[in-house]
């Protein structure tokens, strides 16, 4: 699919037909047809737009023939094949030409439907390195933003784990520990690439977007820095309730067992009255009496010894 869209000098994004100067071509999911038709009037390659379709392709930056072409990774929400929650990232393009900019992703995403709806304030098409620099700033936000439903998702496990003897939240911990991984290697590569805007001057930067930039990584070393030790408390508490549900379910075997001790010897004695052989009171006319209370007080001493142990 294809949208292109057009900021007006009052700010306001207006959706056009055509492609032209000063224009934001985004395409998300695009056929074979769309990609050549943009391919045609911007005059860019089509590798590069075949490499931001590629779901495993790696950040980077480069420029070739004065178009410039970055790819990173965004975040997006889903559930794995368990039905459990969990982050995974794919890649964006941002191809910035002299003409226009084109981004280019494989799902329709949330961080690019925020300027469609004017959710992003000083927002212009026509101006591309603030434009490019906007939708890295975006998409960090939303690595923080999923970043903290992680933690609160986390906490949430974790009440739950308490008094718990089953291993779904347990493979709820993992859905979230390999969206840490997914988060901590995308944000670690997308941070190479705006060190490489920083250094060696990709784009052309007037002193407001210097200052975006900067923005741009304090931002990045943050998630990183919190992906990091999110990583490092959920493998913690991995195996810290690991030991909590072994022990949860060793304390009700310890308790099945001792009541199972206790009702053996009622079983015993009333298993020595049924046998065909000579018994003491068996011709007593309280036999069974005798033969009931024998039972109760074993059980009963059996019970105040477990007690005294404090096997309860």
């Amino acid at each position: 699919m294809i949208e292109i869209y057009k900021s007006a000098e009052t700010g306001i994004l207006n959706k056009v037909d055509t492609v032209s100067k000063g224009c934001w071509v985004n395409m998300h999911s695009p056929t074979e047809e769309e990609i050549n038709k943009v391919v045609d009037h911007a005059q860019i390659s089509i590798d590069f737009i075949r490499d931001a379709l590629d779901d495993e392709e790696r950040p980077r930056i480069e420029r070739e023939e004065g178009n410039v072409y970055i790819i990173v990774d965004f975040p997006y929400f889903t559930h794995d094949d368990s039905g459990f929650p969990i982050y995974e990232t794919i890649p964006i393009g941002i191809i910035l030409t002299d003409d226009c900019i084109i981004t280019v992703s494989l799902k329709d995403s949330p961080i690019l439907t925020d300027f469609i709806n004017g959710k992003v304030k000083e927002f212009f098409t026509f101006k591309k390195t603030r434009f490019a620099l906007q939708i890295l700033l975006v998409i960090t936000s939303y690595y923080l933003r999923y970043l903290k439903q992680i933690n609160k998702k986390t906490n949430e496990i974790e009440r739950e784990l308490h008094q718990s003897m089953k291993n779904k939240e347990l493979y709820a911990f993992l859905a979230l520990e390999k969206s840490l991984v997914y988060f901590m290697t995308s944000l670690k590569s997308d941070k190479v690439v705006l060190d490489k805007i920083f250094r060696f001057n990709y784009l052309k930067m007037y002193e407001e977007d210097k200052d975006l930039l900067d923005d741009v990584m304090i931002e990045i070393t943050q998630a990183i820095e919190m992906a990091d030790t999110y990583s490092s408390i959920l493998s913690g508490m991995m195996d810290a309730f690991a030991s909590v549900i072994s022990n949860n379910l060793n304390i009700v075997m310890k308790y099945l067992t001792l009541v199972t001790i206790i009702l053996s010897f009622p079983t015993m004695v009333f298993s020595f009255y049924g046998m065909n052989v000579d018994i003491p009171f068996q011709h007593s006319p309280h036999a069974f009496l005798i033969t009931l209370l024998i039972s109760v007080l074993l059980s009963a001493l059996t019970t105040i010894v477990f007690w005294k142990r404090k096997f309860f």
